[in-house]
């Protein structure tokens, strides 16, 4: 190998060095917003099975008002 075989090998290796820690930082991004999204969504389910609790709590609520509308 001749010396611009060398520095041609040395500039790819280089630039494939940038590319990896680009790379790696990207991926750890990617994680961090994989891990955002999977608690947002928890807190979202646990949200949504809260207000279906209250609205259930409510149609039986209004049920068991029924029979009194019916008296009147």
């Amino acid at each position: 190998m001749d010396t611009l075989d060398i520095t041609a090998l040395e500039h790819k290796i280089d630039r494939l060095l940038l590319f990896c820690g680009q790379l790696q930082a990207e991926n750890q991004t990617l994680k961090d917003k994989c891990a955002r999204l999977a608690s947002e969504r928890d807190m979202l389910l646990d949200k949504n099975e809260h207000a279906l609790h209250r609205i259930e709590h409510m149609i039986a609520r209004l049920k068991a008002l029924e029979p009194q509308n019916e008296q009147q």
